[in-house]
């Protein structure tokens, strides 16, 4: 069972290992300096973390919590991308042999920055349900630990240790907005606000396209999409064909709502970010920056109002055209 103790001693496994990062304030050009009942956005840049993204955290609280006998016989995960290299980073630092399965579709910056952290990394199909069955038939054969991306306790524990520290810089946040791949950022952020007494609205974002977790939470049981279908949106981290079993259970108790973002509006959040703010999102990141721009009547009401920024691992060549594209073909009006 979890409670808040387990959050918190994920917080003192990840001093010195994790940036505490910060909540930087976004001020939209061309406005009035706000005024004290206006709505404020806060981003939390998790793309601050030495890999880039908030993967880290859980990664290394997962390895971290295995016995001697277990860290020496090596790990394994299956990811897109961050989580890959969470394990690899996490790995490394405590001498861990860690082999990673990733789809053939991973962008190539982060498939060279897995193997540049020592980690052996097998291709797979773009099928999510196919990295995880190689993943598992491999540590059989290796008899290595798996260390999953999301559905597993101690992974949320240490991602909800950034729900600890937007309370403690933020006690009186209203609404924080959370992307939604396969649940584990937003089982932990969700768990560790509430059970620690916030009253803050959670808000999951995902893109249109791999919506499995809005359809999931209200239909009441967890809905699986297609690959063909998820793999369309631009946002890689958030490809996850369902939410895990764990997740699920979590985001029924602790989540308020989930709102999706269209691919386009995805492409204009990084723009703004990184033209507004010197923010670079990857779009996986950038979801939830999407939710505040063009869906703000869709969030519940209140002052403040915090977005995690999940990473900043994107391609130099997308974010090349994404920040080039024609103003007046991409230009979208906040809704």
């Amino acid at each position: 069972m979890y409670s808040l103790d387990s959050f918190r001693q994920a917080q003192e496994r990840l001093l010195g290992v994790a940036v505490r990062t910060p909540l930087v304030p976004y001020f939209p050009p061309h406005h009035a300096p706000a005024k004290s009942h206006d709505r404020v956005l806060r981003l939390k840049p998790e793309s601050l973390q030495p890999i880039g993204s908030f993967k880290l955290r859980g990664a290394y609280n997962k390895i971290a919590t295995l016995s001697e006998a277990a860290r020496q016989r090596g790990v394994i995960t299956y990811s897109s991308g961050n989580h890959a290299q969470g394990v690899a980073f996490a790995a490394r630092a405590m001498g861990v042999k860690a082999c990673i399965v990733m789809p053939r579709n991973a962008p190539k910056i982060k498939v060279d920055a897995t193997k540049a952290l020592g980690a052996d990394v097998v291709m797979v199909g773009a099928a999510s349900s196919e990295r995880r069955i190689k993943a598992e038939e491999l540590a059989r054969e290796h008899e290595y630990s798996i260390v999953p991306p999301y559905d597993d306790e101690q992974i949320i524990s240490g991602q909800g240790t950034i729900g600890l520290e937007i309370l403690e810089d933020l006690p009186e946040v209203d609404v924080v907005l959370v992307p939604v791949g396969g649940g584990g950022l937003i089982s932990g952020i969700s768990a560790a606000l509430k059970m620690s007494g916030s009253k803050a609205k959670i808000i999951g974002v995902e893109p249109a396209l791999a919506n499995d977790a809005q359809q999931s939470l209200r239909s009441g049981e967890i809905v699986t999409l297609p690959p063909e279908r998820v793999s369309g949106t631009l946002a890689d981290g958030l490809r996850t064909q369902a939410i895990g079993h764990l997740n699920f259970e979590m985001i029924r108790q602790y989540v308020d709502d989930i709102v999706t973002v269209e691919e386009d509006e995805i492409r204009e959040a990084m723009r703004r970010m990184m033209s507004e703010m010197r923010l670079v999102a990857e779009p996986s990141g950038a979801v939830t920056f999407a939710a505040y721009l063009f869906h703000e009547a869709k969030l519940p009401r209140g002052r403040n109002v915090v977005a995690i920024l999940s990473g900043g691992n994107v391609e130099p060549a997308l974010l090349a055209e994404i920040m080039t594209e024609n103003d007046a073909q991409s230009e979208l009006k906040a809704g």
